[in-house]
Protein backbone atom coordinates (compact mmCIF):
# COMPACT_ATOMS: atom_id res chain seq x y z
CA UNK A 1 0.00 0.00 0.00
CA UNK A 2 1.29 3.53 -0.93
CA UNK A 3 2.11 5.64 1.97
CA UNK A 4 0.24 9.12 3.06
CA UNK A 5 3.19 11.66 3.40
CA UNK A 6 2.17 13.80 6.42
CA UNK A 7 5.19 15.86 6.28
CA UNK A 8 4.10 19.78 5.30
CA UNK A 9 6.78 20.90 2.70
CA UNK A 10 9.44 23.55 4.28
CA UNK A 11 8.52 27.13 3.52
CA UNK A 12 11.16 29.49 2.20
CA UNK A 13 12.91 31.18 5.15
CA UNK A 14 11.35 34.83 5.43
CA UNK A 15 10.93 37.41 7.76
CA UNK A 16 7.00 38.07 8.89
CA UNK A 17 6.39 42.04 8.35
CA UNK A 18 5.21 44.11 6.25
CA UNK A 19 5.28 43.70 2.45
CA UNK A 20 7.09 47.17 2.02
CA UNK A 21 10.11 48.51 3.57
CA UNK A 22 10.06 51.21 6.07
CA UNK A 23 11.35 53.86 3.09
CA UNK A 24 8.37 53.26 0.35
CA UNK A 25 5.97 53.91 2.96
CA UNK A 26 7.89 57.54 3.86
CA UNK A 27 7.36 57.87 -0.24
CA UNK A 28 3.95 57.02 -0.46
CA UNK A 29 3.15 59.44 2.81
CA UNK A 30 5.06 61.89 1.06
CA UNK A 31 2.54 61.44 -2.68
CA UNK A 32 -0.56 61.63 0.12
CA UNK A 33 1.04 64.85 1.46
CA UNK A 34 1.34 66.26 -2.77
CA UNK A 35 -2.20 65.19 -3.17
CA UNK A 36 -3.50 66.98 0.04
CA UNK A 37 -1.28 69.99 -1.25
CA UNK A 38 -3.55 70.01 -4.66
CA UNK A 39 -6.59 69.45 -2.97
CA UNK A 40 -5.84 72.95 -1.01
CA UNK A 41 -4.61 75.08 -4.14
CA UNK A 42 -8.30 74.22 -5.79
CA UNK A 43 -10.21 75.39 -2.66
CA UNK A 44 -11.33 78.86 -2.56
CA UNK A 45 -12.45 81.45 -5.10
CA UNK A 46 -15.94 81.66 -3.68
CA UNK A 47 -17.97 84.42 -3.12
CA UNK A 48 -19.79 85.73 0.41
CA UNK A 49 -22.72 87.03 -1.15
CA UNK A 50 -24.60 84.23 -3.32
CA UNK A 51 -26.27 86.70 -5.56
CA UNK A 52 -22.55 87.36 -6.99
CA UNK A 53 -20.39 85.43 -9.41
CA UNK A 54 -16.67 85.39 -8.83
CA UNK A 55 -14.50 84.75 -11.49
CA UNK A 56 -11.62 83.82 -9.38
CA UNK A 57 -12.70 80.18 -9.26
CA UNK A 58 -11.05 80.13 -13.13
CA UNK A 59 -7.81 81.09 -11.91
CA UNK A 60 -4.64 79.71 -13.46
CA UNK A 61 -4.14 77.85 -9.77
CA UNK A 62 -7.24 76.47 -9.84
CA UNK A 63 -7.79 75.31 -13.60
CA UNK A 64 -4.38 74.05 -14.30
CA UNK A 65 -1.83 73.73 -11.36
CA UNK A 66 -3.74 72.05 -8.79
CA UNK A 67 -5.02 69.13 -11.41
CA UNK A 68 -1.74 68.77 -12.26
CA UNK A 69 -0.48 68.36 -8.82
CA UNK A 70 -3.25 66.16 -7.57
CA UNK A 71 -1.89 63.68 -10.74
CA UNK A 72 1.61 64.17 -9.87
CA UNK A 73 0.82 63.16 -6.46
CA UNK A 74 -1.02 59.70 -7.64
CA UNK A 75 2.11 59.08 -9.82
CA UNK A 76 4.46 59.63 -7.11
CA UNK A 77 2.49 57.16 -4.80
CA UNK A 78 2.26 54.60 -7.74
CA UNK A 79 5.98 55.05 -8.10
CA UNK A 80 6.73 54.78 -4.25
CA UNK A 81 4.61 51.32 -4.13
CA UNK A 82 6.11 49.76 -7.14
CA UNK A 83 9.62 50.72 -6.78
CA UNK A 84 12.35 47.87 -6.26
CA UNK A 85 14.23 48.73 -3.20
CA UNK A 86 17.78 48.30 -2.83
CA UNK A 87 19.13 45.52 -0.97
CA UNK A 88 20.04 47.61 2.47
CA UNK A 89 16.70 49.24 2.60
CA UNK A 90 14.87 45.96 3.60
CA UNK A 91 15.32 45.32 7.23
CA UNK A 92 11.76 46.50 8.18
CA UNK A 93 12.05 48.56 11.52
Amino acid sequence: MAKINTNKPALPDKKAGFPLPWSNYKMILIGFGIVVLGFILMSGGGSENPDEFNYAIFSFRRITLAPIVVLAGFAFVFWAIMRKPKEKDNDVA
